[in-house]
Order: C-alpha cells, then sequence, then structure tokens
C-alpha cells in the first residue's frame, strides 16, 4: 500500500514514491499490551474482506524479497535491484507487540541500508500503531478503499479526441513513458494544472530506461504479476497506473497523471481500464489506498468504498 492522491495511486515496489482514520486502535500501556491482532476484529463487519486483503498484503512482496522473522513483524528484504520493501504484522500472530520489537527491526533495517519503513492495516493490526510511534516513526493515514464485485466500473463510453486509452503490453513503445508519469505526479502532488510537461517526460522516460526500471516492469508483465494501462497522446504517455493481480485480489497502485495534462479525467479512464483488466484475469476483489478523503470521495464516484484505513509508518523527514 502507499499514498494516493486523486490519479495518483501507490506506486509499486519497483518505484520510489512518497505514501488510513483510526476506527479500531486502542492505547494500551506496553508493559501489558495486548496481541497484534484486537478482539474487536472479529466482530469487525469487513473481516472477511479484511483478512483477504491481509492474505494478499502478506503474499505480494514474497515473489521479490527474502522474509526475515521478527516475531510480532516480518520484514521483507529486496532480492535484487529494485526500490526497497518494508516490515509488516506477523501472519496470524497474536502475541503481545511493543515498541521494542519495532526498535529491532528498525535497527535491522538500518543494518541492511533500507528504509525504516511499516505497512498495516489499521483495523486488522490496531495494537502496532501505539508501539510504531512509541518508537519515534510517523504514522500516515490513507483510506482503504475496495470495489464490490458486483459493483459496475465506471464506462468510458464517449470518450473521445486523440486521447487512447489502454493496457500496455511488455513489448509496447509506450511502456517507460508509462513508468516515468507517476514520478511526476508524485514529484508534483496536488490535482491542479501543474508544471511539469513534455520535456520533464522525456528526461523521466530516459531516467526509468537507465536505471533498470523498464527491465524489471518487463519481467513482472511477462510473469503476469503487474499490469500497466496508459492514456496515450502523440506517442507518450500523459496517465498512466498498474494493478498487480494474485489469487483473485488485485491492487491498483501507482495511477499518476502528468501535471501539466491534469484536469482531463485521464487518471479515471486509466484507473477504469485498470479494473476492467484485473477482472478478466480473474480477479474479484479490486482495491486501493487513496491519498486522503478529497481523494476518497472520487473514487467513490467511481464505484470503490471505504472499507478501513491503511497505515504507513516511516521517520519523519
Amino acid at each position: 500500500m502507499q499514498r494516493v492522491q486523486f490519479g495518483q495511486e501507490r506506486i509499486p515496489a519497483e518505484q520510489p514514491c512518497g505514501r488510513v482514520e483510526m476506527k479500531w486502535c486502542r492505547w494500551w500501556p506496553v508493559a501489558w499490551m495486548p496481541g497484534v491482532t484486537s478482539a474487536d476484529f472479529d466482530d469487525h463487519p469487513e473481516r472477511a474482506l479484511l483478512d483477504r486483503l491481509e492474505e494478499y498484503y502478506d503474499a505480494v512482496p514474497r515473489h521479490g524479497a527474502r522474509v526475515e522473522d521478527h516475531g510480532p513483524l516480518t520484514l521483507f528484504v529486496r532480492e535484487g535491484p529494485g526500490w526497497p520493501f518494508y516490515a509488516r504484522p506477523t501472519r496470524g500472530w497474536s502475541g503481545p507487540l511493543n515498541a521494542s520489537d519495532v526498535q529491532k527491526v528498525r535497527a535491522r533495517q538500518r543494518e541492511l541500508g533500507i528504509p525504516e519503513s511499516f505497512e498495516w492495516v489499521a483495523e486488522t493490526t490496531p495494537k502496532l500503531r501505539s508501539a510504531v510511534e512509541e518508537s519515534g516513526l510517523v504514522v500516515h493515514e490513507h483510506p482503504l478503499m475496495v470495489l464490490d464485485p458486483g459493483t459496475p466500473a465506471a464506462s468510458l463510453d464517449g470518450w473521445s479526441g486523440s486521447i487512447e486509452v489502454r493496457i500496455v503490453g511488455a513489448d509496447d513503445p509506450i511502456l517507460p513513458s508509462a513508468l516515468a508519469v507517476p514520478h511526476l505526479a508524485f514529484a508534483e502532488p496536488g490535482t491542479h494544472v501543474g508544471l511539469a510537461g513534455t520535456p520533464q517526460l522525456t528526461e523521466a522516460t530516459d531516467a526509468r530506461i537507465a536505471d533498470g526500471s523498464v527491465d524489471r516492469a518487463i519481467v513482472r508483465i511477462r510473469a503476469g504479476r503487474t499490469a500497466v494501462a496508459a492514456a496515450v497522446e502523440h506517442g507518450s504517455a500523459l496517465s498512466a497506473g498498474q494493478h498487480q493481480p494474485l489469487a483473485g485480489v488485485s491492487e491498483i497502485v501507482g495511477v499518476g497523471t502528468l501535471p501539466a495534462a491534469r484536469r482531463r479525467g485521464l487518471a479515471l479512464a486509466v484507473t477504469a481500464t485498470l479494473v476492467a483488466d484485473a477482472r478478466l484475469r480473474g480477479a474479484a476483489t479490486v482495491f486501493l489506498s487513496a491519498g486522503d478523503d478529497d481523494v476518497a470521495r472520487v473514487y467513490a464516484r467511481f464505484g470503490f468504498r471505504k472499507i478501513g484505513t491503511a497505515l504507513i509508518a516511516e521517520p519523519s523527514e
């Protein structure tokens, strides 16, 4: 999971990025903090769905990471080049969790030279937030949203002009610019029309080719672990995003629009294309994490509904 502004979803683990309201978190003294999973969660109305997402969150990084067991926390360490992973609650852990556990993992992350980053869902693991904050990290909140299987995705009927919105294959010449666009979007956050345009996109595209991002994306696309969609005009991607299917679930990530091309509905068109593709690939559950409540309202109009809060903890800048 990662942060999202409208048209700017979480960038997947191969790409650097910058990254939901506490409903079930209770604050317990560390000396007698209960297990990771709260009894409240047993009665949560979205328990089955949140369990399914927890399985997904635990499984996805295992395709490209070494897994280290740190008791109540699991650290995913990327094998080979690419943007580093993070630590998450250990799936099924029912024992205690406190700030010292977080500090131990942070020390290991520093030892490995990777970011001190933790990700989890508030409703699923409510006890982690107090331990993380006591360790000195800052927690960022993002609405966790799902598009239910029976909910129709927004239609692209009536889309006209010179824009083509499509799935981008591994051999598509658009792929490098489709991977570059979200970087420019996150570098200039917001939904207003921005400054970065074609010259900056050309530079960012060259950088994605040079750093190996394109080659790694080609491998993931061919393996069926990632699908890329883009809104294309005059041979370049103006907006793009990805979804990552696994075992009937897919997360929409990394949706971003070139700042100079905003306010044209491109991000929503890309999202609709990603949803349609995810469903064609057998994903009954499609979800994303929004950057804030304003962004969540946009996706609610698309058909997504909030089911929880995704949390990301990082050192303060």
